[in-house]
């Protein structure tokens, strides 16, 4: 990082020498302004988790590097191969323009890279066929070159960096862990310089009190945020000795974890369900723990019939949401649904006021209001029960309140345990990508940053192709109709400005980011391909070499950093499979 500091910083210096001297061209001067872009990757320096993962994809340059290499020659293969079948023959008698073809070797590189990205591949197989006189033999023939060209490069290549990014995610993780082992490390010797008195049992207690106090710090794993802070609606009762004192009992409280270097699915966790235990104390300052009501409430709502009750009246409210008319909303039927509406917000009120009086509200620990999902029922029967209240003066706010009846569904997510497991581990994947995040948004802003330097003013054009300028961009021109010379008409020439563009920095972000989802990039590929100078029109094929800039980022961001996401979210679910499974008898919920 030493060096990066000074190669930045040095080629900062040498960009203020070269402009004060008026050495070098105002190209050469733009590519230096683009490595002042990286100065924002040094605040890796200064915090760690972030650091590891910068490092950890650093170090898998090699891997990445014998992969680019193979896609490369993949690539020049069937570019020469496209080259001899197609050369020539995608100009057809109708007037358009077809960018995607094979008349030269960088076009037949950008044409192939085209076809692994996926985007409008089909129009190009399509082209290839009408070449060979349209689908007939041998035109239909021609498809085989694009079905293996597209198979072998967008389903078995591309997904090799998915692989590298699940290695890099592991790899950043175990950086961050070594870390914190030497961290726990130096604090139990602090510990036992500080309590030598103090028992090894004693010392681990003092120790996780003191790390549950500080804030963590790294890229958060699902070891660290467990499900548990999702279930923090009932009361921890821990064993205060070790389960190495009784070796007789190891067989019930923990069950065998099988030798497997991959943990177990979540759907196949078999959790002993349990019942919720009730608090001990009051509810709403009436009720006690050995209340009958209350006792009778809590064997209520802990018991399988009556989750099973709500889950079916959960059900038929979402269908009586989908069968309402919203074009005619004083229809018969609509009037019959509201009676059903009342209906279920009557026994959903039930269902709060029920596990409210078993738990209390919201004051204790292990409240109905602790928890999340209890917190997202109550807001939907809430609303509900307002949207009745409220008088047909305020319709629009009756209208807004009964839109947020559409969160009925998720209601479900609290009372089906694996669906509940899935949402909670989504929960722990969105919130542990804040590095990758980071990591991508800065590319993102180095790469918009790169894109001013190159695009900036060049994205005008003319609806009349033959003029370049502004000024000469008045008056009307002559257009075929249809493409059909026969019929003509007039048009206004209009100077018109492309609606993605590098103007400024926050543009270019948006630019790209529509890139890297392959979302008609080749369009502002060959905008960017026939820029010519600042408040210029386009000239066909004027820097052809500029599509370097897009391969190489659609690369690093769309093939490389998007499949980051996937394969965290893949090491999410293992890990918490993992971690279901060894808890699979202490069933919190």
């Amino acid at each position: 990082l030493n060096r990066f500091d000074c190669f930045v910083v040095c080629t900062g210096i040498l960009e203020i020498l070269l402009v004060s001297s008026n050495i070098m061209s105002p190209l050469g001067i733009s590519v230096l302004r683009c490595i002042r872009s990286l100065r924002i990757f040094k605040i890796t320096r200064y915090w760690t988790s972030l650091n590891n993962l910068v490092a950890s994809l650093l170090n898998s340059v090699r891997s990445i590097a014998s992969l680019l290499l193979l896609l490369f020659l993949f690539m020049i293969i069937f570019a020469l191969l496209g080259m001899q079948m197609f050369g020539g023959k995608f100009d057809f008698e109708d007037t358009e323009i077809r960018r995607s073809t094979f008349d030269n070797f960088p076009q037949s590189l950008i044409t192939v890279f085209q076809i692994l990205t996926g985007e409008d591949w089909n129009t190009v197989m399509y082209n290839g066929i009408m070449a060979y006189g349209g689908p007939s033999s041998p035109g239909m023939f021609i498809c085989i070159y694009f079905v293996i060209l597209f198979v072998c490069g967008n389903y078995i290549l591309l997904n090799v960096f998915l692989a590298i990014a699940v290695d890099n995610l592991a790899e950043a993780e175990n950086l961050t862990s070594a870390q914190k082992a030497k961290a726990e490390e130096r604090k139990r010797k602090k510990l036992a310089r500080v309590h030598p008195d103090k028992s090894e049992e004693e010392k681990l207690l003092l120790a996780k009190k003191l790390e549950l106090k500080a804030k963590g710090e790294g890229i958060p794993t699902t070891a660290k945020l467990k499900i548990d802070e999702f279930e923090s609606n009932v009361n921890e009762i821990k064993d205060p000795y070790p389960s190495a004192d009784f070796p007789g009992d190891d067989e019930e409280e923990e069950p065998e974890i099988p030798l497997s270097p991959r943990p177990r699915p979540l759907a196949e966790l078999q959790l002993k369900e349990k019942a919720v235990p009730m608090p001990d104390a009051s509810s709403f300052f009436i009720f006690g723990p050995t209340n009958k009501f209350r006792v009778l409430c809590h064997r209520i709502v802990n018991a399988t019939t009556f989750t099973n009750f709500i889950l079916l009246f959960i059900l038929l409210s979402s269908i009586s949401l989908a069968a309402e008319d919203p074009i005619e909303p004083e229809s018969f039927r609509n009037q019959i649904l509201a009676y059903f509406d009342y209906v279920f917000t009557a026994i959903f009120t039930t269902e709060i006021v029920l596990k409210m009086t078993t738990y209390g509200a919201f004051l204790h620990k292990g409240s109905f209001c602790r928890n999340y999902f209890n917190i997202l029922d109550l807001l939907v029967v809430a609303v509900s029960l307002v949207s009745f209240g409220i008088q047909s003066s305020a319709i629009s706010v009756v209208k807004i309140l009964r839109v947020l009846r559409v969160l009925r569904p998720l209601r479900a997510i609290n009372r089906a345990k694996g669906l509940k497991h899935v949402v909670q581990c989504v929960f722990v994947a969105i919130k542990t990508i804040g590095n990758i995040v980071l990591v991508t948004t800065l590319l993102q802003f180095m790469f918009s940053c790169i894109g001013v330097q190159l695009f900036k003013g060049m994205f005008y054009s003319c609806t009349d192709t033959t003029k370049v300028i502004q000024e000469e961009c008045k008056g009307y021109f002559i257009v075929a109709k249809d493409g059909d010379s026969t019929q003509i008409e007039l048009r206004e020439r209009i100077w018109t400005h492309s609606d993605f563009h590098f103007d400024n920095v926050l543009s270019g972000m948006m630019s790209l980011f529509t890139i890297s989802t392959f979302e008609g990039w080749p369009q502002l590929l060959y905008r960017a391909i026939d820029s010519h100078s600042e408040d210029m029109g386009p000239i066909y094929n004027y820097r052809i070499e500029i599509a370097i800039f897009f391969i190489i980022y659609i690369i690093l961001i769309a093939f490389f950093m998007m499949n980051i996401f996937v394969g965290f979210v893949i090491v999410t679910f293992q890990e918490q499979g993992e971690q279901e499974y060894k808890n699979c008898e202490q069933d919190k919920n």
